[in-house]
């Protein structure tokens, strides 16, 4: 049996009918709505569904996670289900990928998809990527690669998977074959109730200090530095960082480019108490330090496991 849990999104979305198609409203129909429109799921694997969210993917937050991650590890402990699939919508798609990758340890298949379209879209493509997450979650060569995700056609592994484009049915991407993903799990341990609050500042030209102490001063216990290039640090910041380290907050080092950030390297990250991101990109080593951080980690065990595969 192939377990389907729905959070909502474009592919639970109808249009605007005032906006003249320029606009929809996310999570509008229930999962039971989006199977009965596939009737050849029929044909793959006995289906059983679940609604855990009704929500359009940007307003999606940590408490959201740990809702469908308990939602996700029920499900994978039932002996009648052997694999998942998880409809979400695409704007943090990939976020929610790589906090299950992270949190759940299960050869079961997990898989997420969703849609550029409205269900209502005269050719809309959730049905089509509905079809082929249950076809790839039905598969012997799905399992033990962690989570995955599939949309327009193609499969990819939840540490590669990015959403690239803003439009086009072909939004995502990813820079390694799903078929060579491993399975990660490193806190599949954790449980926490709540997940600390990490921030994520832009490193840009002129951009202020000011935003570090307004994060730390908000409650951040972690700050992942969306920096240019190789991860520069810019020198108006090193005040404010070493006031937010001296204050117990993980700083982390990131690049806004296509990593790797490496340690040491256009920095003396040893010297100042920072974190590095490897080739994670700022959204991604965010979910790992906040998870890290949640288990207790030292400052050496949160650097491997941010640096982990």
């Amino acid at each position: 049996m192939i377990h389907i849990l729905a959070t909502g999104g474009t592919i639970a979305g109808e249009a605007d009918p005032h906006s003249g198609g320029a606009r929809y409203t996310a999570g509008v129909r229930p999962v039971g709505a989006l199977l009965a429109a596939v009737p050849d799921l029929a044909g793959i694997a006995a289906l059983s569904s679940e609604q855990v969210l009704a929500l359009d993917s940007k307003d999606m937050t940590p408490a959201d996670w740990l809702t469908l991650l308990a939602a996700t590890r029920r499900a994978l402990g039932d002996p009648l289900v052997e694999g998942l699939v998880i409809l979400h919508g695409t704007d943090t798609l990939e976020e929610t990928a790589y906090f299950l990758h992270l949190t759940l340890a299960t050869g079961k298949p997990v898989v997420l998809t969703g849609a550029m379209r409205p269900a209502d879209h005269p050719a809309a493509d959730g049905p089509a990527n509905l079809l082929a997450a249950v076809r790839l979650a039905s598969s012997d060569e799905a399992r033990n690669k962690g989570v995955l995700a599939v949309m327009n056609g193609q499969a990819h592994g939840a540490r590669h998977l990015v959403k690239a484009r803003t439009g086009g049915l072909d939004a995502f991407e990813s820079s390694s074959a799903w078929t060579a993903a491993r399975p990660d799990g490193r806190f599949a341990e954790l449980a926490p109730m709540a997940l600390p609050q990490v921030d994520i500042l832009p490193g840009y030209a002129g951009a202020p200090a000011g935003l570090i102490d307004a994060c730390v001063a908000d409650g951040a216990r972690g700050l992942v530095l969306a920096l240019t290039g190789h991860g520069s640090v810019p020198a108006a910041w090193l005040p404010a960082l070493r006031r937010a380290r001296d204050g117990g907050v993980a700083i982390l080092r990131a690049s806004r480019c296509a990593g790797p950030v490496i340690r040491n390297a256009n920095a003396d990250d040893d010297r100042e108490g920072w974190l590095t991101a490897g080739d994670l990109p700022p959204p991604k080593a965010r979910i790992a330090l906040m998870l890290a951080l949640a288990g207790g980690y030292s400052g050496s065990a949160t650097q491997a496991s941010l640096l982990s595969a």
